[in-house]
């Protein structure tokens, strides 16, 4: 079982971070596609990944053609593509998550190309909000879809309890 997070043109260093967090503690591998709005080597990408940075499973692809290629390659041996974005007709909840799922995520500013999104409808998929507001923190729609795929797959391999230590 895996979760791929692929960002499409990441802007902002410090959702990367984010992101890069979550997918450590979660064992998803992060992809970033060229070009970045920072360098991966960045202090603000590193400090918002804090010490997980140098436990990231990390590729980064030179632009958009070579990761949709690899995706596909994924997609015929069985991995779920979905494609997060605020133009969807369905949730992330309505898919049945299979046990390899890639998730794309657009830039900051514009979202994932509708060149994208327009051939493929049924791999849409959205985060509900209120009608007047844009979107979510790309780091906190990250965070949501990726978990709806491992609370499908009855969290592998995560620790599902904590223990309290008994201070107080």
């Amino acid at each position: 079982m895996s979760v791929d997070i692929v960002l499409v043109e990441p802007e902002i260093p410090q959702n990367t971070g984010n992101i890069a967090r979550t997918c450590v503690a979660t064992g998803s591998r992060l992809h970033l596609v060229e070009p970045l709005g920072f360098s991966v080597s960045d202090r603000q990408v590193k400090r918002a990944g804090l010490d997980y940075w140098h436990d990231l499973d990390l590729t980064i692809w030179p632009d958009l053609d070579h990761v949709m290629r690899w995706a596909a390659s994924r997609s015929g041996q069985g991995a779920g593509l979905y494609y997060c974005t605020t133009k969807a007709a369905r949730t992330y909840c309505d898919p049945v998550f299979t046990e390899q799922v890639i998730l794309f995520f657009g830039k900051e500013s514009r979202g994932l190309p509708e060149s994208m999104l327009i051939h493929h409808p049924e791999r849409c998929i959205r985060i509900p909000m209120l009608p007047q507001q844009r979107s979510l923190n790309l780091s906190n729609a990250v965070a949501v879809a990726a978990y709806e795929v491992l609370r499908q797959q009855g969290f592998p391999a995560l620790q599902a309890e904590g223990a309290l230590t008994g201070r107080l």
